[in-house]
């Protein structure tokens, strides 16, 4: 019921929340001339791909563009998504554009080892094991379970305790299914090939609540005209971050900087409520 967390993460990582990298110290970050550029510490970047980017005048952003809301191809052919707008904005902080380069998840990270882009910004889960072998940047999106409900039960089922007894739909074989047998037995689950046929049959009673992805949820929720509603705080949650190559902490310190101003002027809220009509980057 949702490609990001059954094609991003293993079942490990998936069972437990990862831990966050180590904020950075930005002290003295300023926004400096009429392209917002910002003043840094000098890190050391051997490779040199800082100097580059910035000549270049062009940020290489990694993303499938199969991927909706985050990034996909609109009716009209061009490139949208939530994902879409953020690196642009991102972008535009460092003094840069943003040009895409669409690529299919399964040689996505391959890509970024072999330099088609400079970064990947594609909903990719922070973890420990990604972490040995990539630089990430602060998270830009927290997602996590969530349950779902009919509107009016939210406060009757706002937590994996309140639906003991109760039916809960989850997708056939995803993390949800497993991690209610293992950690709610007295839950009674109800399993779908789809997120529709589950909206459907909460929707007409069938299930007395559903588990799904948070990030998808609140897009879902948006076409369901208040009749579903979320319940309770997300579970089990995850980070995603921009993904970049290892020793290149000089552009890691950018986009950082990029990211926490977006945060300060409120663009990143407003571009999450745009496309989910809710903050999903806290």
């Amino acid at each position: 019921m949702k490609k990001s967390q059954e094609t991003r993460t293993d079942a490990a990582s998936r069972a437990a929340e990862p831990a966050l990298p180590g904020r950075r110290s930005l002290l003295g970050a300023a926004a400096v001339g009429a392209l917002g550029l910002v003043a840094l510490p000098a890190f050391a970047d051997p490779a040199g791909l800082w100097k580059r980017i910035q000549a270049r005048k062009e940020l290489l952003v990694g993303l499938e563009g199969t991927y909706p809301p985050f990034n996909y191809v609109d009716k009209h052919g061009e490139l949208t998504g939530f994902e879409v707008d953020f690196a642009k904005a991102l972008a535009a902080h460092m003094g840069l554009s943003a040009k895409f380069v669409p690529t299919p998840w399964s040689g996505m990270l391959a890509g970024l080892d072999s330099a088609r882009f400079d970064v990947v910004i594609n909903q990719v889960t922070i973890t420990p094991e990604r972490q040995k072998k990539y630089l990430f940047s602060q998270p830009y999106t927290v997602s996590g379970a969530q349950i779902l409900v009919r509107k009016g039960d939210q406060n009757k089922y706002d937590t994996i305790a309140s639906l003991d007894g109760r039916v809960v739909g989850v997708g056939l074989g995803s993390n949800y299914e497993s991690w209610l047998k293992q950690n709610a037995p007295k839950v009674r689950i109800q399993t779908y090939s789809g997120i529709n046929t589950a909206l459907q049959d909460l929707e007409i009673g069938r299930v007395d609540a559903i588990i799904n992805d948070r990030l998808e949820s609140a897009y879902l929720l948006k076409h369901t005209d208040g009749r579903v509603v979320a319940a309770g705080q997300p579970f089990s949650k995850q980070y995603s971050g921009i993904a970049m190559r290892q020793g290149h902490p000089q552009l890691q310190a950018h986009v950082d900087a990029a990211l926490a101003a977006l945060r300060k002027d409120g663009q990143l809220a407003a571009i999450s409520n745009k496309w989910f009509g809710m903050d999903i980057t806290r």
